[in-house]
């Protein structure tokens, strides 16, 4: 069985190893010891914060293999983005060229650089190692960060956002940033990707351009990445897409991959996501049961499953002994759960 737990300061040797095979443009975990270690120590301490609203706290959870002991995955938040560090992004909009005597119209997009999503939550750190890529492992390890804020929602912001990992190839190197290094920065994609996730962001602002960019301006190549993300991207990104996120154009400043942003309320886990009281019967689970994620209402001590859930009446529902086991509860405790096929 798979469950997810928030992650300990025991698991660095495992956090490592992910943040090596993520590889270049996974921002949120640099190969980086002492970073990585304070993460760690982020990490715990939000969990055993008590905060009243959205504050700078770091979720961080593991997916662990129950019978092997194995980390086979992560998924985080962040509760607020900004607040600290800024939070930089290019946004894509339109401009008019126009003269009526001339009879000239044209339009052109171009890029602003801005911080408009500071102070928004962000789901992050959403890496499956290869070994575990199958069934409904992927799916579950995003979603469950949507019940855990429809559970705990005083904890998050009113709006989610999540970063799309934008092109680039095998080594690394990214369109978009080339045309940008070229002529701003004199700093290859790697080192500049890695200098942000140590959090040495000063440089950003130092050498950014600070006026908009027309895009036609960008090379062919870099003009053909904006809002596109990588291959390896692509599932991650329809999945969020059928839980009701969209992109408003908003793209990363590095590979300008897009930005996608929903309501938390409006997230179609969240709105189908039910939290009621639990009674262990391994016979109407298994026999009436429908395939779920479920979650434990606690913070310290959450734990998360896929588990076969059937209802008893409107305000119970059932579960087998090893899904109660899992998630650390008993007859009468509850659960926030919603079905594993869930869509917007």
């Amino acid at each position: 069985m798979k469950i997810i737990r928030p992650i300990k300061v025991s698991d660095y040797k495992a956090l490592s190893e992910i943040a090596q095979e993520s590889g270049i443009g996974f921002t949120s975990l640099p190969v980086n010891e002492a970073l990585l270690r304070r993460k760690l120590v982020k990490a715990e301490a939000a969990i055993q914060s008590t905060p009243t609203e959205p504050g700078m706290q770091s979720y961080l959870f593991v997916m662990e293999d129950t019978e092997t002991g194995e980390v086979v995955g992560t998924s985080g938040i962040e509760a607020t983005v900004g607040l600290q560090d800024a939070f930089y992004h290019y946004h894509v909009s339109k401009v008019v060229h126009a003269s009526r005597e001339l009879n000239v119209h044209n339009t052109a997009e171009i890029l602003h650089f801005c911080n408009d999503y500071t102070g928004v939550s962000e789901i992050c750190t959403l890496f499956l190692r290869e070994n575990a890529r199958q069934g409904l492992n992927g799916r579950f390890l995003s979603k469950m960060r949507f019940l855990f804020m429809a559970e705990h929602k005083e904890r998050f912001a009113d709006v989610v956002i999540a970063e799309m990992r934008g092109i680039s190839d095998d080594k690394g190197r990214s369109p978009f940033w080339a045309w940008l290094e070229e002529h701003f920065f004199s700093m290859d994609f790697p080192t500049a990707d890695y200098l942000t996730g140590i959090g040495n962001k000063v440089f950003i602002a130092e050498l950014m351009p600070k006026y908009p960019i027309y895009v036609k301006l960008l090379s062919k190549a870099a003009q053909d990445c904006i809002g596109k993300v990588h291959e390896k991207t692509k599932p991650a990104l329809r999945l969020l897409e059928q839980e009701g996120f969209k992109c408003r154009g908003y793209v990363d400043i590095f590979d300008a991959g897009p930005t996608v942003e929903a309501d938390v309320k409006n997230i179609a886990t969240v709105q189908a996501s039910r939290k009621v009281s639990i009674v262990i019967n391994d016979n109407l689970a298994q026999t009436d049961g429908e395939t779920c994620f479920a979650i434990n209402t606690s913070v310290e001590d959450f734990r998360a499953c896929i588990a076969e859930i059937a209802y008893v009446d409107g305000n119970r529902v059932a579960i087998e002994r090893a899904t109660a086991k899992a998630l650390g509860i008993k007859d009468g405790d509850s659960i926030r759960f919603s079905p594993a096929n869930t869509k917007h």
